[in-house]
Parts: C-alpha cells; sequence; structure tokens
C-alpha cells in the first residue's frame, strides 16, 4: 500500500522551473502583490493548469513543520460581547477558528472550547495564549491539546 503523505525536503536548486515559477504565484498571492490567480501566474510567468497541478502539493518549509490545531477551552463571563471578543481577537492573530462548543451558561460563566488552526497566527503560540487570557471577561483559559497536521 502506497502513502500518500510522505514529504521530501529538496534544494531549490534541482526544482523544475514550473515548481519555482508555482511557489513565485502563491508568494504573491499570500503577500497580496497578485490579487486573482490569474494575475499571479501571468507575473510569475506560468500556465494556469500548471500552477493548479502543483499548488496543493508545494508549501514552504515552515508552514509544513509549524502547522498545528491547538484546543483551549475558556471560562467566560455570561457578559454581551465577550465571546466576540476572544473570537475577533483569534481572526485578527490569523487563527482560524476550526470548531466551536459552548455550554449555557451557569453561575454567570460559560465554558467555551475552540479548536483553531494556527497556520497564519502572527504572533508564537506562548504569546497567542497568554494574550487571549488577558482577554476582559476571560476567568480561564486551558490549553486542552496540540495536534500537528
Amino acid at each position: 500500500m502506497e502513502r500518500k503523505d510522505i514529504w521530501y525536503l529538496v534544494h531549490r536548486d534541482i526544482l523544475p522551473e514550473a515548481i519555482l515559477k508555482t511557489i513565485e504565484a502563491k508568494r504573491l498571492l499570500d503577500t497580496k502583490e497578485a490579487q486573482t490567480i490569474n494575475e499571479a501566474v501571468e507575473k510569475a510567468g506560468l500556465s494556469r493548469s500548471a500552477f493548479y497541478k502543483y499548488k496543493d502539493k508545494i508549501s514552504p518549509f515552515h508552514e509544513a513543520t509549524s502547522r498545528q490545531i491547538i484546543t483551549v477551552s475558556l471560562m467566560l463571563e455570561h457578559k454581551k460581547g465577550i465571546l466576540s471578543t476572544v473570537l475577533r481577537f483569534v481572526a485578527d492573530q490569523g487563527g482560524n477558528i476550526l470548531t466551536i462548543n459552548q455550554s449555557i451558561p451557569l453561575q454567570g460563566v460559560a465554558n467555551v472550547v475552540l479548536s483553531i488552526d494556527t497556520l497564519h497566527l502572527m504572533m508564537n503560540m506562548t504569546d497567542f495564549i497568554e494574550e487571549m487570557r488577558r482577554i476582559a471577561g476571560v476567568k480561564q483559559l486551558i490549553v486542552v491539546g496540540k495536534d500537528d497536521i
């Protein structure tokens, strides 16, 4: 049985031109130097078909090795806007919320469990967690788990 999740670390110098141009097109899109795929492939000198052929199979090394999903359990005061503030914080820092589970508030607090994709997080994980703990209305934050994907 063939495994489909095998990765190789390969020096840039031996990559075919189409792969290098796909990397450049993805960079142009990520940095907003190109607004559309058409614009990115044109600037990179690549065909759209080649871009679509390779785009999902190429990731910068730091992305492939640093992607994690974290699950956090929060105890939030039962006050208007606190959950919204937490969700906005995650989004503003580049986190992508995958799941939200919330209990009914009891004795003025609600338990909320978030699973967050940290691929595009703009700060290190420790700072991210500490900043989230400091949000007004967050009574407690526990990191329940971390899964590398």
